[in-house]
């Protein structure tokens, strides 16, 4: 284990030069139910194309024992191993504008130099804001447009939201804790948690990852594909927000620009 932040990651020496862009960020391994924030992060890499530009220590945060990688046994040898990755990749969204997103398994332990490690990945490619995302079970039916419960490091950047509640204490997440130390370092970040029904949270809802986008593309002003994996199956329930956002239980509104 390592204490510095600066021995978790590394930035690609033919990373190119940034400006004011967006990271978003999913670390699979904490609740996200309906599979929302998978699907999501999935869809965007399946359809753009991307580059890796920094990357993390995968060996000294995650621990192999509580999540094994998966390896290929064929007929009388080994053939595979899947390395697990924790990475930053450049996209482009329809209009050319560059995007940044962090993904991969959240780290086992190390949090606070993790945490670090980001902050500093995101001050060398100048990031502007950053936007997290999730899915959460609920006691609500799959008939009526998907709430959405927003956070954020300053009010204004979810400004018109409804809070779900007024104070809670859950278990911590690597996301949240990210949030957290980029509230107290003056950086600008958004989190979403879509609400899925909590009789679909262990399947796979597409219908939660497009409310997801729609919510990101708001907050950011990125212009995303919304097709393909991303598509709800046809009839079933998705969200209204970009017609109607006084029709949900979790208000999302227009929300404003990160300055």
């Amino acid at each position: 284990m390592t204490g510095d932040p600066g021995d978790l990651y590394r930035v690609s020496p033919d990373a190119p030069e940034l400006d004011d862009v967006t990271m978003l960020y999913y670390l699979d391994g904490f609740i996200d139910a309906g599979g929302a924030g998978r699907l999501l992060t999935a869809h965007l890499l399946s359809t753009l194309e991307h580059t890796e530009v920094a990357t993390f220590d995968v060996d000294s945060l995650i621990d192999y024992r509580s999540r094994r990688p998966v390896m290929t046994f064929t007929k009388d040898h080994w053939e595979s191993y899947d390395t697990p990755e924790l990475s930053v990749s450049l996209l482009h969204d329809a209009e050319g504008t560059p995007f940044l997103l962090l993904n991969g398994p959240e780290p086992d332990h190390d949090w606070n130099a993790f945490t670090g490690a980001v902050l500093a990945v995101t001050a060398a490619l100048r990031v502007r804001l950053s936007v997290g995302f999730h899915g959460i079970p609920m006691g609500v039916p799959h008939t009526r447009p998907l709430g959405v419960t927003a956070h954020a490091t300053r009010a204004d950047l979810v400004e018109g939201y409804r809070p779900l509640v007024d104070r809670l204490q859950v278990p911590g997440s690597a996301a949240a804790l990210l949030e957290l130390r980029m509230g107290e370092n003056g950086r600008a970040a958004i989190g979403f948690a879509v609400h899925v029904p909590h009789y679909l949270a262990q399947a796979a809802y597409p219908a939660a990852a497009v409310t997801l986008l729609e919510s990101v593309q708001r907050a950011t002003g990125l212009s995303l594909p919304q097709r393909t994996t991303c598509r709800p199956p046809r009839n079933s329930a998705r969200s209204s927000s970009a017609s109607s956002p006084s029709s949900r239980a979790a208000a999302t509104p227009r929300t404003p620009e990160a300055g």
